[in-house]
């Protein structure tokens, strides 16, 4: 299961400066509704998930900037996340938003790594 999408904590930043931004950065609700149905035909059973952010529990706040006023950071697709993560039966779970290298139970936070996957996943 792929899920793509997290909030930028640098919008603020980018708009002022005219950078690009995407309004769609995070998944919309049609397709979490999708996501959703994507998992019920599989009986919530997936091999591997792998997700731009993590699930809201497992936020690595050490890699929080200092600079962000996290009152202003939009944790909607971490929220869904952490929905899925309760919901689902998986092996591995990998994400890289945060430009770590950690693990966590089975999340796997990627950033300098390469992991090649199990060939016994289905």
């Amino acid at each position: 299961m792929v899920i793509g999408g997290a909030y930028s904590v640098d919008k603020f930043y980018r708009l002022r400066m005219g950078y690009k931004w995407y309004a769609s950065e995070q998944p919309d609700e049609a397709t979490k509704e999708n996501i959703l149905k994507v998992l019920s035909k599989l009986n919530n059973q997936v091999d591997i998930i792998l997700s731009h952010t993590c699930p809201y529990k497992y936020l690595p706040r050490e890699m929080f900037l200092s600079g962000i006023d996290e009152s202003t950071v939009d944790y909607t697709t971490e929220y869904f996340l952490d929905k899925i993560e309760n919901m689902t039966k998986y092996n591995k779970w990998y994400c890289g938003h945060y430009h770590t290298d950690k693990r966590i139970d089975k999340m796997v936070f990627m950033y300098h790594g390469i992991e090649e996957f199990d060939s016994n996943y289905h």
